[in-house]
């Protein structure tokens, strides 16, 4: 019986920038290494499993995709007794998938109920060459992300082409000096035939198409395998010694005979081939005197694949899942996945795939790959699965976060966590952020007449500094490097996580006009927890400025992994024999505004002078130091940016004064997204009546009660009594409140855009009767050494409240 839904009118082959899932499922990690292999879709080109949960099924009676590419790769058995391959020539060489993988294909109809479709039959072929050959899902987003921001230089602009001819491009032809038929670039000047440089991957070359711009100065050249019928191409200028663009490039090629239109991508392009090379980085997994880590298996202990400067990520990742709240609320094994038409773009799909990646166990096996010998460890590391997915969803639409560039594992934390609290928590499940919340509580005293005010502020963490002192030289031992040379090399004094919060909660001068007795001597500030949550992030800051960059200092910070006591930091309110100073808004010089002193921290950090920092806190909301910094990098030429500013008249987000007209447009505008009036009417008092700072602010107060005084546009008692009588507010108050640290999140590298980060955890490992450190290195997890030098560097600590 034949196929009825073979030249339906929904297949057609993908597009050039179309998302291809050929290589795991969208909705688990099985993959087209497993014993059924994956179906990709012919129709949408989602990737399901064909095991025992069988997400391909579940796809096609969702979607009504009948037709499916059924893809199985397996490993091929390496003979042992061939003598090894004849070395003939210098070349660069690498093992390609072909060269490792049997692979095998076949097309099946699920509503036809036929196993091997023909796959010449109808559109069929067309579809599935193009499937075959089209980039992964993960390799696409990685070339994207990788992709240069190219421009067209004046040679591209004003290229003067000789007479025109056909060139025998079609079939690739080939090199005018040599036989090579790959590889290739056309002269867009004269139409010459020349081959490239040797490239990673045994893709061969002898260079010349440059010999041909040597001796014939022409300048641009485009390779003839990158061509795609939408018009993209590697082009390179050899007079720039750039990658262009060529803006006019479909009229230069016709020139040549060449239509851009019928053109099929045969090649990688350099970016392609710059991301496989980026991708073979390897770190060490040995001890100090050389010895292997041993590698764990097993329920919680799966390494995550690197995409390219993703450590951060992973790192951040293994600590959070790690977690009891992400683990009951997002590791869900006996409950149907989320009824979505596009698994690979939800967020809820991508994070309970990731919990049921790491915590199921199922993955985290030795490589079956790896061929032991004297120079690998006795047990093998695993794969490690590969996150893109979920790197992709995150990273939408951020500047950074969507590149393959290092970032700062931190703000990754803030972003993640602010993506999950937005996203939906169906009851009885709980937003795991949740345990993250506190509240800390800001106390300001006159130094005149001693009156006082609160305020308090909900936060997920803490950033903690870190006082820096040098080691004088002359007491430091001598560092020589290979040539016998002294070596500078600055060494710090050791520092107490208790010295670190004794900053953080000891008391500052602030310069701000007293509303009740006028004093301009200033005001004692404060700020001490008033709840602690359950689990606590704190960010170690170990920058400097140095020549006005700033510079990650390896200062060590001194924590144990005993218990640690947090009672002394807590706030005990206003006290029987302090007075409140007044809180009238118009009252000139009142310290109505002051800034979170985590974001403004955070900037600091980053270089920025106070006064800046200030004032884009002030503009954005007063909680997001992302969405400050690209207000300082937008505002840096305002020629009154270091002008210094009186806040006290005016209002941001948590302030507690509200603005003194709330538009009812806005208030009806927030109610159509959703929210009911009290709650509108409170996100605007909240931030000054800004509708789009209002819709953040809901979304990171989902709990938030509403205002119910229509009438009412200032409050007439405190921030903190105002707020207490609202809501309950997160965390908690009781005490003890005693706290240990869980894991660590270490950096290594001068910046925190470079260098590698690392994951350690505190695990209960199968067969020993406690706990120990587990390091979590990209795909490599193995039982921890050295863990107390490691804790004394780390950038990100998670302490969970006993």
């Amino acid at each position: 019986m034949a196929c009825i839904h073979v030249d339906s009118p929904d297949l057609r082959p993908p597009g050039p920038n179309q998302s291809v899932y050929r290589e795991d499922c969208t909705q688990c990690f099985d993959s087209i290494d497993d014993p059924s292999g994956l179906d990709v879709c012919l129709f949408c080109f989602n990737g399901g499993c064909t095991g025992e949960r069988s997400h391909s099924l579940l796809h096609v009676a969702s979607t009504k995709h009948p037709l499916v590419l059924n893809i199985k790769r397996t490993r091929k058995k390496v003979k042992r007794d061939e003598p090894p391959q004849k070395i003939s020539k210098l070349a660069i060489a690498a093992e390609t998938e072909a060269d490792r993988y049997d692979t095998t294909t076949q097309v099946k109809c699920y509503d036809c109920g036929i196993d091997d479709v023909d796959r010449t039959s109808g559109k069929l072929s067309q579809v599935v060459d193009a499937v075959l050959k089209a980039n992964t899902f993960a390799r696409q987003e990685e070339v994207k992300a990788w992709e240069q921001e190219l421009t067209a230089c004046e040679h591209t602009l004003c290229l003067e082409q000789e007479g025109a001819g056909v060139i025998e491009s079609q079939n690739l032809g080939h090199c005018s000096m040599c036989d090579l038929k790959e590889n290739l670039w056309l002269c867009l000047t004269c139409g010459n035939l020349g081959c490239g440089r040797a490239q990673f991957g045994g893709v061969g070359g002898n260079s010349h198409g440059v010999a041909h711009t040597d001796a014939t100065g022409h300048p641009v050249a485009v390779k003839l395998g990158s061509l795609t019928a939408d018009g993209t191409a590697d082009i390179y200028c050899y007079a720039c010694n750039e990658e262009r663009v060529d803006p006019d490039l479909p009229t230069h090629l016709a020139h040549w005979g060449i239509n851009i239109k019928d053109r099929v991508k045969t090649e990688k392009s350099l970016t392609e081939m710059n991301v496989e090379q980026n991708l073979l980085w390897e770190f060490s997994m040995t001890t100090e005197d050389g010895k292997e880590l041993k590698p764990l298996f097993g329920s919680g202990f799966t390494g995550l694949k690197n995409l390219g400067n993703s450590c951060y990520l992973a790192s951040i990742l293994q600590s959070l899942f790690s977690m009891p709240e992400f683990v009951d609320r997002y590791y869900l094994p006996n409950e149907a996945p989320p009824n979505t038409l596009t698994p690979a773009e939800d967020i809820e799909t991508q994070l309970r795939k990731i919990a049921d990646g790491l915590l199921s166990g199922q993955y985290s096996k030795p490589d079956s790959d790896v061929i032991v010998s004297e120079h690998t460890p006795e047990v093998p590391h695993q794969k490690g699965l590969a996150p893109a997915m979920l790197k992709h969803l995150i990273g939408r639409g951020h500047a950074e976060f969507s590149t393959m560039r290092q970032q700062d594992a931190f703000e990754l934390l803030l972003h993640l966590l602010k993506l999950i609290t937005r996203s939906q928590h169906p009851s009885p499940l709980k937003d795991p952020v949740e345990a993250f919340r506190f509240v800390m509580e800001q106390r300001l005293q006159c130094l005149n007449c001693k009156k006082v005010r609160y305020r308090i502020d909900e936060q997920e963490n803490i950033s903690i500094p870190v006082p820096i002192k040098r080691i004088p030289k002359e007491a430091k031992m001598e560092v020589t490097d290979a040539e016998g040379k002294v070596a500078e090399k600055e060494e710090f004094e050791p520092v107490t996580l208790k010295e670190c919060l004794d900053i953080f909660t000891g008391d500052e001068i602030v310069e701000l006009t007293c509303p009740s007795c006028g004093s301009k001597d200033g005001f004692f500030k404060q700020s001490l927890f008033k709840t602690f949550p359950a689990v606590l992030a704190v960010n170690a800051r170990r920058f400097e400025l140095v020549n006005w960059v700033p510079t990650k200092q390896d200062v060590p910070v001194l924590v144990g992994d005993e218990p640690f006591s947090f009672d002394s930091y807590k706030s005990h309110g206003l006290h029987d024999d302090e007075e409140l100073l007044p809180e009238d808004a118009n009252t000139s010089g009142a310290p109505k505004w002051v800034p979170n002193e985590a974001a403004l921290s955070m900037l600091e950090a980053m270089g920025f002078p106070r006064v800046r920092c200030e004032k884009a806190l002030h503009a954005t909301g007063n909680s997001d130091p992302d969405a400050a910094s690209n207000w300082l990098f937008s505002h840096m030429e305002d020629p009154d940016i270091d002008t210094p500013i009186d806040f006290s008249g005016g209002s941001g987000s948590g302030s507690g004064v509200a603005p003194t007209v709330i538009d009812p447009d806005k208030i009806e505008s927030l109610c159509n997204m959703g929210f009911n009036t009290p709650q509108a009417r409170q996100a605007l008092k909240e931030t000054n009546g800004d509708l789009e700072r209002a819709v953040d602010w809901l979304f990171n107060h989902p709990d938030a009660p509403g205002d119910f005084d229509e009438d009412s546009n200032s409050e007439d008692v405190p921030t903190i009594v105002a707020s207490e009588s609202k809501k309950t507010l997160p965390g908690s108050d009781k005490l003890p409140a005693d706290f240990q640290l869980q894991s660590i999140v270490c950096h290594k590298g001068s910046s925190i855009h470079a260098g590698h980060y690392v994951a350690f955890i505190r695990k209960q490992i199968p067969d020993e009767n406690s706990t120990s450190w587990v390091l979590f290195n990209d795909e490599k997890v193995a039982k921890a050494a050295d863990v107390d030098e490691m804790k004394k560097f780390a950038y990100v600590y998670f302490f969970r409240r006993l």
